[in-house]
């Protein structure tokens, strides 16, 4: 018999529980006020529908043996998109959901493949039309900065919001001769200035890129070199637009904006703006939420062309505001013991009674002789006290 969980599953004591589902019901108060309504995608899918089109690497699916090729969600997106561009397809758009639940991934441990699994908490936003897209990021960017607010991520967590845009990179990289774009967006995206400088580019052109590649931080400084790189280019005026809309309120609550034209999240689902927020854990930074516009996935579902949202690492964020400071404590549970046999009946009214009032208590399951004894068996339990009744067989 196994003693331990399969590697990259975790047992989870009743404390992290318990944060974990405070962090969901509080993300899911401001996820209702804007709007959004709750699904629950299958965590089980086609491998066709995780993989989005090629955008999902394959080997980090957790595939499952079945007769047609299925395996666990690796993220929700897909899912979604799925649902809201058949099943959901005549709602009227924008449609807005939100889901909780895990999700699982194939990862290449020390000893070979295993599987991590993680809670996360998001939105989808599904439909809005193409000339509206600066509401839609401004409304997923200021819905973000409202989830902070509720979880109490403040300025001494030292919060970044990432932000880039596949366009802009895209755009940056028509500059690069065709055949080598795929290996100077991969060295962009993973920060690799050997890779970059193994390519066969003339040297004007890789020293431009190696600025590129360090070309990140406030927004006004990093929006003005791009427009020297790139003229006045539309995208640029959307992004400029948007951020403007959004800094004022990121500033009131400490979110310090930083935009990045290389900045690609893990998964290459997004052909829009994107976003990571990052926030100082107390070793090291911390992801605790990314997302972005995904407009190209809900095509390939047959849906409309729009398409963003984003989602919480929700036991990274616990991790960040400690399991103490992530839930509220537990209301004291009360011990009911009794004597003997004939007192057990009315041990079992008093614990209906308490019940009734809203009292956690438990019962216990073997006769105590005094009420010195059941106190100490309370204090062993974390009971806050003992309720003792006498009635001796």
């Amino acid at each position: 018999m196994a003693l331990q969980p399969a590697a990259g599953a975790r047992d989870l004591n009743p404390r992290e529980v318990e944060a974990n589902r405070w962090l969901c019901d509080q993300l899911a108060s401001v996820y209702r006020l804007w709007g959004y309504a709750e699904v629950s995608p299958p965590a089980v899918e086609r491998l066709e529908t995780l993989e989005a089109g090629g955008s999902i690497d394959d080997r980090e699916v957790v595939r499952l043996a079945a007769a047609e090729p299925l395996g666990l969600r690796p993220e929700m997106t897909a899912s979604i998109a799925r649902a809201g561009c058949t099943r959901l397809g005549q709602r009227p758009r924008p449609l807005r959901l939100w889901s909780a639940g895990s999700v699982f991934r194939s990862v290449d441990g020390e000893t070979g493949p295993r599987f991590d699994e993680r809670l996360q908490s998001g939105v989808e936003l599904l439909g809005e039309g193409s000339a509206h897209r600066v509401a839609g990021d401004v409304e997923l960017l200021r819905l973000l900065l409202a989830c902070l607010r509720q979880l109490g991520i403040t300025p001494q967590h030292q919060p970044v919001l990432l932000i880039g845009h596949h366009a802009v990179l895209t755009a940056l990289l028509e500059q690069v001769p065709e055949d080598q774009r795929v290996a100077t967006r991969k060295a962009l995206i993973q920060y690799d200035p050997l890779a970059l400088a193994e390519l066969a580019l003339p040297g004007h052109q890789r020293q431009a890129l190696q600025q590129l590649m360090r070309l990140r931080g406030d927004v006004q400084p990093v929006l003005y070199q791009l427009e020297q790189l790139l003229g006045p280019a539309p995208v640029l005026q959307q992004l400029a637009q948007t951020l403007e809309l959004v800094s004022p309120e990121a500033g009131r609550q400490g979110v310090r904006l930083q935009l990045d034209p290389s900045f690609q999240p893990h998964f290459d689902l997004y052909d829009g703006l994107v976003l990571k927020l990052v926030c100082q854990g107390a070793e090291a930074p911390v992801a605790i939420a990314s997302g972005g516009r995904y407009d190209g996935l809900v095509t390939r579902f047959g849906g409309d062309a729009a398409g963003l949202g984003f989602g919480f690492d929700v036991e990274a964020v616990r991790d960040l505001l400690t399991t103490e400071a992530s839930a509220p404590e537990p209301t004291a549970t009360v011990l009911v013991a009794w004597e003997g046999p004939a007192a057990l009946t009315a041990a079992l009214e008093l614990l209906e009674q308490l019940h009734r009032a809203g009292q956690p208590a438990e019962l216990l399951h073997q006769p105590c002789a005094t009420a010195a004894e059941a106190e100490a068996i309370a204090q062993r339990r974390g009971c806050a006290q003992a309720r003792w009744l006498q009635g001796a067989a």
